[in-house]
């Protein structure tokens, strides 16, 4: 490891997947939990999600990524790790902030799961009703 070791931490939240992204100077590779993304990711839709702030940005070969990312399922942590790779690409450089921000790819999606009512079958779902 060279003695000026550069990288740009950002934290992605989604649901209840947390995503935590590390870039550093490279040639494109990313790499999420020890495996490859296309390994990790197996549907393309997540993919695109993963690589759409950096596309976006046009930095997609400049860094070498490690996510690291828990809880929640692949969609979720898909969204997470999107939210945190704009972050740590505002880290690197703040003049990427307008062009993300414009694609919404700063803004933590708020929406998360409904909890169960009792006296139902689920959040919104009543049980069936019964005249006889």
């Amino acid at each position: 490891m060279p003695a000026t070791f550069i990288q740009h931490l950002g934290t992605g939240r989604r649901k209840t997947a947390v995503a935590r992204v590390f870039l550093r100077p490279g040639k494109g590779g990313i790499t999420v939990n020890g495996r490859d993304m296309e390994a990790y990711f197996n549907t393309p839709s997540s993919r695109a999600l993963v690589r759409a702030a950096l596309l976006a940005t046009e930095t997609a070969d400049k860094f070498d990524i490690l996510i690291l990312t828990n809880g929640g399922g692949l969609e979720g942590q898909a969204g997470a790790v999107r939210l945190g790779i704009a972050r740590a690409l505002v880290e690197f450089n703040a003049e990427l902030r307008g062009k993300l921000k414009q694609a919404g790819y700063l803004t933590r999606d708020p929406r998360a799961h409904e909890r169960k009512k009792y006296g139902q079958k689920g959040a919104r779902r009543r049980f069936q009703f019964s005249k006889r």
